[in-house]
């Protein structure tokens, strides 16, 4: 605008500090708490109320669930096995099968493919040994390029 057709008020007013910060985002103002009291001494959440009464009642109620597993309740059976017995895990069974340690990992790798393929080892146990494998090169490629580093650092000092 030209100053021909600025209106007067527009010539001396000024913007206000505050108009100039960007409104706040939020419930409260930075610095301003919304419960300065804090919580009440002694107050406890529903959570922690309700543990505690099933802890009171704990006993008695594990008592009726074996009860009624005794007198045949399937359900309640199974509640109380699940408790009682640690869940199963796999095992792997051992195999024997030619592995040439000191052959490069590449071969080792194929040895497991051939191993598996002849039906000495089952699928899930070869691509286990050859995770184990490919793990070892991780390792081992870390380890060279450390060297490499090594021999880099001592060359340019």
């Amino acid at each position: 605008m030209s100053e021909s057709q600025t209106p007067q008020w527009l010539k001396t007013w000024q913007d206000s500090p505050a108009a100039q910060e960007p409104p706040h985002r939020g419930g409260f103002l930075p610095g301003v708490s919304g419960n300065p009291r804090g919580r009440p001494v002694g107050s406890r959440n529903k959570k922690n109320v309700i543990a505690d009464e099933l802890a009171k009642e704990g006993s008695a109620v594990a008592r009726v669930v074996m009860d009624a597993a005794l007198a045949g309740d399937m359900q309640a059976a199974n509640m109380v096995l699940q408790r009682l017995s640690p869940p199963l895990r796999a095992r792997a069974e051992k195999v024997t099968f030619e592995l040439t340690p000191d052959a490069p990992l590449h071969q080792q790798a194929n040895q497991v493919l051939a191993s598996v393929a002849e039906g000495a080892i089952d699928p899930e146990t070869g691509k286990l040994l050859i995770d184990c494998i490919q793990s070892v090169a991780g390792i081992r490629a870390v380890d060279e390029l450390e060297a490499r580093l090594i021999a880099l650092e001592e060359k340019s000092q």
